[in-house]
Protein backbone atom coordinates (compact mmCIF):
# COMPACT_ATOMS: atom_id res chain seq x y z
CA UNK A 1 0.00 0.00 0.00
CA UNK A 2 1.37 3.46 -0.96
CA UNK A 3 2.45 5.82 1.76
CA UNK A 4 0.36 8.95 1.34
CA UNK A 5 3.18 11.40 2.01
CA UNK A 6 3.27 14.64 0.04
CA UNK A 7 6.69 15.50 -1.35
CA UNK A 8 6.99 19.23 -0.78
CA UNK A 9 10.39 19.21 -2.46
CA UNK A 10 8.71 18.21 -5.73
CA UNK A 11 6.23 21.06 -5.31
CA UNK A 12 9.10 23.49 -4.72
CA UNK A 13 10.99 22.19 -7.76
CA UNK A 14 7.89 22.62 -9.89
CA UNK A 15 7.52 26.23 -8.72
CA UNK A 16 11.22 27.00 -9.19
CA UNK A 17 11.48 25.46 -12.66
CA UNK A 18 8.38 27.28 -13.91
CA UNK A 19 9.77 30.54 -12.50
CA UNK A 20 12.96 29.87 -14.45
CA UNK A 21 10.79 29.35 -17.52
CA UNK A 22 9.69 32.99 -17.26
CA UNK A 23 13.35 34.02 -16.95
CA UNK A 24 14.16 31.92 -20.00
CA UNK A 25 11.40 33.35 -22.18
CA UNK A 26 12.34 36.91 -21.22
CA UNK A 27 15.93 36.01 -22.11
CA UNK A 28 14.81 34.78 -25.53
CA UNK A 29 13.97 38.40 -26.36
CA UNK A 30 17.66 39.32 -26.11
CA UNK A 31 19.74 36.34 -27.31
CA UNK A 32 20.98 35.76 -30.90
CA UNK A 33 18.73 32.83 -31.84
CA UNK A 34 15.20 33.24 -33.14
CA UNK A 35 12.06 33.99 -31.12
CA UNK A 36 8.66 35.57 -31.73
CA UNK A 37 9.92 39.14 -31.31
CA UNK A 38 13.45 40.42 -30.75
CA UNK A 39 15.04 43.39 -29.05
CA UNK A 40 16.86 45.97 -31.18
CA UNK A 41 20.06 45.17 -29.28
CA UNK A 42 21.17 41.54 -28.94
CA UNK A 43 23.23 40.21 -26.01
CA UNK A 44 25.92 37.67 -26.84
CA UNK A 45 26.79 37.08 -23.19
CA UNK A 46 23.25 36.12 -22.16
CA UNK A 47 23.39 33.03 -24.36
CA UNK A 48 25.56 31.11 -21.86
CA UNK A 49 23.19 31.08 -18.85
CA UNK A 50 20.38 30.45 -21.34
CA UNK A 51 22.22 27.46 -22.84
CA UNK A 52 22.89 26.12 -19.35
CA UNK A 53 19.20 26.32 -18.41
CA UNK A 54 18.10 24.94 -21.73
CA UNK A 55 19.86 21.64 -21.10
CA UNK A 56 17.69 20.53 -18.19
CA UNK A 57 14.73 22.91 -17.62
CA UNK A 58 12.29 20.99 -19.85
CA UNK A 59 13.63 17.48 -19.12
CA UNK A 60 13.15 17.95 -15.38
CA UNK A 61 9.58 19.18 -15.91
CA UNK A 62 8.69 15.95 -17.68
CA UNK A 63 10.43 13.88 -14.99
CA UNK A 64 8.45 15.72 -12.31
CA UNK A 65 5.27 15.16 -14.33
CA UNK A 66 5.99 11.43 -14.41
CA UNK A 67 6.46 11.48 -10.65
CA UNK A 68 3.19 13.34 -10.21
CA UNK A 69 1.47 10.71 -12.33
CA UNK A 70 2.58 8.02 -9.87
CA UNK A 71 0.86 9.85 -7.02
CA UNK A 72 -2.22 10.67 -9.13
CA UNK A 73 -2.72 6.99 -9.94
CA UNK A 74 -2.66 6.20 -6.22
CA UNK A 75 -6.00 7.95 -5.79
CA UNK A 76 -7.75 7.29 -9.12
CA UNK A 77 -8.80 4.47 -11.37
CA UNK A 78 -7.41 4.39 -14.91
CA UNK A 79 -10.62 5.90 -16.29
CA UNK A 80 -10.81 8.67 -13.68
CA UNK A 81 -7.13 9.45 -14.18
CA UNK A 82 -7.55 9.96 -17.93
CA UNK A 83 -10.69 12.05 -17.47
CA UNK A 84 -8.81 14.19 -14.97
CA UNK A 85 -5.91 14.55 -17.46
CA UNK A 86 -8.37 15.76 -20.09
CA UNK A 87 -9.86 18.34 -17.74
CA UNK A 88 -6.47 19.53 -16.52
CA UNK A 89 -4.60 19.53 -19.84
CA UNK A 90 -6.86 19.49 -22.90
CA UNK A 91 -9.35 22.12 -21.72
CA UNK A 92 -6.67 24.69 -20.73
CA UNK A 93 -4.93 23.98 -24.05
CA UNK A 94 -8.09 24.73 -26.03
CA UNK A 95 -8.79 27.87 -24.00
CA UNK A 96 -5.18 28.98 -24.37
CA UNK A 97 -5.19 28.56 -28.15
CA UNK A 98 -8.43 30.54 -28.47
CA UNK A 99 -7.80 33.29 -25.95
CA UNK A 100 -4.24 33.46 -24.56
CA UNK A 101 -2.00 32.72 -27.56
CA UNK A 102 -3.61 34.92 -30.29
CA UNK A 103 -2.31 38.21 -28.77
CA UNK A 104 1.24 36.84 -29.01
CA UNK A 105 0.87 36.18 -32.72
CA UNK A 106 -0.79 39.58 -33.17
CA UNK A 107 2.22 41.38 -31.70
CA UNK A 108 4.56 39.21 -33.75
CA UNK A 109 2.69 40.15 -36.94
CA UNK A 110 2.82 43.83 -35.99
CA UNK A 111 6.56 43.61 -35.31
CA UNK A 112 7.24 42.11 -38.75
CA UNK A 113 4.73 44.37 -40.53
CA UNK A 114 2.74 41.29 -41.55
CA UNK A 115 -0.41 42.90 -40.15
CA UNK A 116 -1.51 46.45 -39.38
CA UNK A 117 -4.57 47.40 -37.43
CA UNK A 118 -6.27 46.86 -34.09
CA UNK A 119 -6.42 43.60 -32.17
CA UNK A 120 -10.17 43.50 -32.73
CA UNK A 121 -9.57 43.70 -36.45
CA UNK A 122 -6.97 40.93 -36.23
CA UNK A 123 -9.07 38.58 -34.09
CA UNK A 124 -12.11 38.94 -36.35
CA UNK A 125 -10.27 38.60 -39.66
CA UNK A 126 -7.02 36.62 -39.52
CA UNK A 127 -6.42 35.10 -36.07
CA UNK A 128 -7.91 31.69 -36.85
CA UNK A 129 -6.84 31.25 -40.47
CA UNK A 130 -4.09 28.76 -41.25
CA UNK A 131 -1.57 26.97 -39.06
CA UNK A 132 1.43 28.85 -37.67
CA UNK A 133 4.00 29.93 -38.85
CA UNK A 134 2.40 30.48 -42.27
CA UNK A 135 -1.01 30.96 -40.64
CA UNK A 136 -2.01 32.16 -37.19
CA UNK A 137 -3.38 29.13 -35.32
CA UNK A 138 -0.84 27.87 -32.78
CA UNK A 139 -0.31 26.62 -29.27
CA UNK A 140 3.06 28.41 -28.98
CA UNK A 141 4.45 27.94 -25.43
CA UNK A 142 1.52 25.67 -24.50
CA UNK A 143 2.99 22.81 -26.57
CA UNK A 144 3.91 21.16 -23.24
CA UNK A 145 0.22 20.37 -22.62
CA UNK A 146 -0.61 18.21 -25.67
CA UNK A 147 2.64 16.28 -25.27
CA UNK A 148 1.95 15.60 -21.60
CA UNK A 149 -1.67 14.69 -22.34
CA UNK A 150 -0.64 12.13 -24.96
CA UNK A 151 2.06 10.67 -22.68
CA UNK A 152 -0.56 10.17 -19.97
CA UNK A 153 -2.99 8.47 -22.35
CA UNK A 154 -0.40 6.26 -24.03
CA UNK A 155 1.43 5.13 -20.92
CA UNK A 156 -1.35 5.01 -18.33
CA UNK A 157 -2.18 1.27 -18.85
CA UNK A 158 1.52 0.40 -18.49
CA UNK A 159 1.89 2.65 -15.45
CA UNK A 160 -1.13 1.09 -13.74
CA UNK A 161 0.32 -2.37 -14.39
CA UNK A 162 3.71 -1.40 -12.94
CA UNK A 163 2.14 0.28 -9.94
CA UNK A 164 -0.12 -2.61 -8.97
CA UNK A 165 2.58 -5.23 -9.36
CA UNK A 166 6.05 -5.06 -7.89
CA UNK A 167 7.72 -6.14 -11.09
CA UNK A 168 11.27 -7.35 -11.58
CA UNK A 169 11.96 -4.20 -13.58
CA UNK A 170 11.36 -1.97 -10.56
CA UNK A 171 13.40 -4.26 -8.33
CA UNK A 172 16.24 -4.24 -10.84
CA UNK A 173 16.19 -0.44 -11.05
CA UNK A 174 16.17 -0.18 -7.26
CA UNK A 175 19.27 -2.37 -7.16
CA UNK A 176 20.93 -0.27 -9.87
CA UNK A 177 20.44 3.10 -8.20
CA UNK A 178 21.80 1.61 -4.96
CA UNK A 179 25.16 1.24 -6.71
CA UNK A 180 27.76 4.07 -6.58
CA UNK A 181 26.97 5.49 -10.03
CA UNK A 182 23.84 3.50 -10.75
CA UNK A 183 21.76 6.58 -11.56
CA UNK A 184 23.61 6.88 -14.85
CA UNK A 185 22.01 3.70 -16.20
CA UNK A 186 19.23 6.07 -17.29
CA UNK A 187 21.65 7.90 -19.59
CA UNK A 188 21.93 5.01 -22.06
CA UNK A 189 18.46 5.31 -23.70
CA UNK A 190 18.79 9.12 -23.71
CA UNK A 191 22.12 8.82 -25.53
CA UNK A 192 20.72 6.47 -28.17
CA UNK A 193 17.82 8.85 -28.79
CA UNK A 194 20.23 11.78 -29.00
CA UNK A 195 22.61 10.30 -31.56
CA UNK A 196 20.22 8.17 -33.63
CA UNK A 197 17.03 10.28 -33.77
CA UNK A 198 17.93 13.93 -33.04
CA UNK A 199 19.93 14.54 -36.28
CA UNK A 200 16.94 13.60 -38.43
CA UNK A 201 14.10 15.36 -36.58
CA UNK A 202 14.72 19.01 -35.64
CA UNK A 203 12.69 20.37 -32.74
CA UNK A 204 9.38 21.88 -33.92
CA UNK A 205 6.97 21.41 -30.98
CA UNK A 206 4.35 20.72 -33.67
CA UNK A 207 3.77 17.16 -32.43
CA UNK A 208 3.17 15.43 -35.77
CA UNK A 209 6.74 15.88 -37.09
CA UNK A 210 8.59 16.29 -33.79
CA UNK A 211 9.79 12.73 -33.24
CA UNK A 212 12.99 13.48 -31.34
CA UNK A 213 11.27 15.79 -28.86
CA UNK A 214 8.27 13.49 -28.50
CA UNK A 215 10.30 10.32 -27.83
CA UNK A 216 12.92 12.03 -25.68
CA UNK A 217 10.40 13.61 -23.32
CA UNK A 218 8.25 10.48 -23.30
CA UNK A 219 11.25 8.58 -21.93
CA UNK A 220 11.94 11.27 -19.32
CA UNK A 221 8.29 11.24 -18.26
CA UNK A 222 8.52 7.46 -17.85
CA UNK A 223 11.77 7.88 -15.88
CA UNK A 224 9.95 10.05 -13.35
CA UNK A 225 7.39 7.32 -12.75
CA UNK A 226 10.08 4.63 -12.47
CA UNK A 227 12.19 6.61 -9.99
CA UNK A 228 9.24 7.15 -7.65
CA UNK A 229 8.29 3.50 -8.03
CA UNK A 230 11.65 2.56 -6.51
CA UNK A 231 10.36 3.89 -3.21
CA UNK A 232 12.47 5.16 -0.28
CA UNK A 233 15.72 3.90 -1.83
CA UNK A 234 15.46 6.64 -4.47
CA UNK A 235 15.15 9.47 -1.94
CA UNK A 236 17.93 8.04 0.21
CA UNK A 237 20.34 7.53 -2.67
CA UNK A 238 19.64 10.87 -4.38
CA UNK A 239 20.53 12.79 -1.23
CA UNK A 240 23.77 10.84 -0.84
CA UNK A 241 24.67 11.24 -4.52
CA UNK A 242 23.88 14.93 -5.02
CA UNK A 243 27.42 16.26 -4.55
CA UNK A 244 28.94 13.73 -6.97
CA UNK A 245 26.25 14.63 -9.51
CA UNK A 246 27.08 18.32 -9.05
CA UNK A 247 30.76 17.80 -9.88
CA UNK A 248 29.91 15.59 -12.84
CA UNK A 249 27.45 18.22 -14.09
CA UNK A 250 30.01 21.02 -13.79
CA UNK A 251 32.64 19.07 -15.70
CA UNK A 252 30.16 17.94 -18.36
CA UNK A 253 28.92 21.48 -18.96
CA UNK A 254 32.48 22.81 -19.28
CA UNK A 255 33.25 20.10 -21.85
CA UNK A 256 30.02 20.80 -23.70
CA UNK A 257 30.63 24.55 -23.91
CA UNK A 258 34.11 23.79 -25.24
CA UNK A 259 32.59 21.62 -27.97
CA UNK A 260 30.09 24.38 -28.81
CA UNK A 261 32.92 26.91 -29.18
CA UNK A 262 35.03 24.58 -31.31
CA UNK A 263 32.06 23.54 -33.45
CA UNK A 264 30.50 20.19 -34.29
CA UNK A 265 31.90 19.27 -37.69
CA UNK A 266 32.36 15.50 -37.71
CA UNK A 267 30.60 12.26 -36.89
CA UNK A 268 32.98 11.66 -33.97
CA UNK A 269 32.24 15.10 -32.51
CA UNK A 270 28.51 14.43 -32.85
CA UNK A 271 28.67 11.11 -31.00
CA UNK A 272 30.95 12.55 -28.32
CA UNK A 273 28.88 15.69 -27.82
CA UNK A 274 25.73 13.57 -27.57
CA UNK A 275 27.13 11.62 -24.65
CA UNK A 276 28.35 14.77 -22.89
CA UNK A 277 24.95 16.40 -23.42
CA UNK A 278 22.89 13.62 -21.86
CA UNK A 279 25.32 13.19 -18.95
CA UNK A 280 25.15 16.94 -18.36
CA UNK A 281 21.35 17.22 -18.41
CA UNK A 282 20.84 14.09 -16.31
CA UNK A 283 23.43 15.20 -13.76
CA UNK A 284 21.71 18.54 -13.18
CA UNK A 285 18.36 16.79 -12.81
CA UNK A 286 19.92 14.57 -10.13
CA UNK A 287 21.48 17.64 -8.48
CA UNK A 288 18.15 19.42 -8.27
CA UNK A 289 16.32 16.40 -6.88
CA UNK A 290 19.10 15.72 -4.38
CA UNK A 291 19.37 19.23 -2.95
CA UNK A 292 15.61 19.75 -3.00
CA UNK A 293 15.08 16.49 -1.07
CA UNK A 294 17.66 17.62 1.49
CA UNK A 295 16.58 21.22 2.02
CA UNK A 296 13.11 21.85 0.55
CA UNK A 297 10.93 18.96 1.72
CA UNK A 298 8.91 21.09 4.11
CA UNK A 299 5.47 22.65 3.99
CA UNK A 300 4.91 26.41 3.94
CA UNK A 301 2.07 28.82 3.24
CA UNK A 302 4.13 30.42 0.47
CA UNK A 303 4.57 27.05 -1.22
CA UNK A 304 0.84 26.32 -1.01
CA UNK A 305 0.03 29.61 -2.72
CA UNK A 306 2.78 29.37 -5.35
CA UNK A 307 2.09 25.74 -6.20
CA UNK A 308 -1.53 26.57 -7.03
CA UNK A 309 -0.50 29.66 -9.01
CA UNK A 310 2.09 27.87 -11.17
CA UNK A 311 -0.29 26.56 -13.83
CA UNK A 312 -2.10 29.88 -14.49
CA UNK A 313 1.27 31.67 -14.51
CA UNK A 314 2.55 29.19 -17.08
CA UNK A 315 -0.48 29.71 -19.33
CA UNK A 316 -0.40 33.51 -19.07
CA UNK A 317 3.24 34.50 -18.86
CA UNK A 318 4.51 34.39 -22.45
CA UNK A 319 1.66 36.49 -23.81
CA UNK A 320 2.47 39.14 -21.22
CA UNK A 321 6.21 38.91 -21.97
CA UNK A 322 5.64 39.33 -25.72
CA UNK A 323 3.25 42.26 -25.19
CA UNK A 324 5.71 44.11 -22.96
CA UNK A 325 8.58 43.28 -25.30
CA UNK A 326 6.75 44.69 -28.30
CA UNK A 327 6.53 48.12 -26.68
CA UNK A 328 10.17 48.01 -25.55
CA UNK A 329 11.87 46.45 -28.59
CA UNK A 330 12.73 49.64 -30.46
CA UNK A 331 13.50 51.87 -27.47
CA UNK A 332 17.12 52.91 -27.05
CA UNK A 333 17.30 51.63 -23.49
CA UNK A 334 19.88 49.29 -21.98
CA UNK A 335 19.38 45.54 -22.12
CA UNK A 336 19.59 45.40 -18.32
CA UNK A 337 16.77 47.91 -17.86
CA UNK A 338 14.55 46.20 -20.42
CA UNK A 339 15.24 42.79 -18.88
CA UNK A 340 14.25 44.03 -15.41
CA UNK A 341 11.08 45.67 -16.73
CA UNK A 342 10.07 42.53 -18.62
CA UNK A 343 10.76 40.21 -15.67
CA UNK A 344 8.94 42.35 -13.12
CA UNK A 345 6.14 43.17 -15.56
CA UNK A 346 5.55 39.52 -16.49
CA UNK A 347 5.45 38.36 -12.85
CA UNK A 348 3.35 41.31 -11.66
CA UNK A 349 0.71 41.19 -14.43
CA UNK A 350 0.49 37.38 -14.22
CA UNK A 351 -0.01 37.65 -10.46
CA UNK A 352 -2.65 40.38 -10.77
CA UNK A 353 -4.65 38.35 -13.29
CA UNK A 354 -4.32 35.22 -11.16
CA UNK A 355 -5.01 36.77 -7.75
CA UNK A 356 -7.67 39.33 -8.61
CA UNK A 357 -9.47 37.67 -11.52
CA UNK A 358 -8.93 33.90 -11.75
CA UNK A 359 -9.22 33.22 -8.01
CA UNK A 360 -12.28 35.46 -7.77
CA UNK A 361 -14.19 33.93 -10.68
CA UNK A 362 -14.75 30.17 -10.21
CA UNK A 363 -15.86 29.74 -13.82
CA UNK A 364 -12.37 30.67 -15.03
CA UNK A 365 -10.46 28.28 -12.80
CA UNK A 366 -10.97 25.05 -14.84
CA UNK A 367 -9.88 26.99 -17.95
CA UNK A 368 -6.53 27.53 -16.24
CA UNK A 369 -6.25 23.96 -15.01
CA UNK A 370 -7.39 24.65 -11.45
CA UNK A 371 -9.91 22.79 -9.39
CA UNK A 372 -12.68 25.11 -8.23
CA UNK A 373 -11.94 24.51 -4.57
CA UNK A 374 -9.37 26.94 -3.23
CA UNK A 375 -6.70 26.21 -0.65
Amino acid sequence: MDQKIRRYDLDWLRVIVFALLIFYHVGMFFVPWGWHIKNNDISEGMRWPMLFLNQWRLPILFVISGMGTYYALSKRSLWKFNVERFLRLAIPLGFGMLVVVPPQIYFERLATNAFTGSYFSYITSEAFIGVYPEGNISWHHLWFLPYLFLYSLLLSPVLVFLKKRKTKVIQWLSNQIAKPFGFYIFVIPLYLIEVLIEPFFPVTHALIDDWFTFINFLVLFFYGFLLISCGPIFWKRIQLFKQKALWIGIVAFIIQTTIWVIGKDSVMIHFSEGMVKVINLWSWILVLFGYAATYLNRKSAILTYCNRAVYPFYILHQTITVAIGYYLMNLEWSITLKFIIMMLGTFLVSWMIYHFIILKIPFLQPLFGLKKTSN
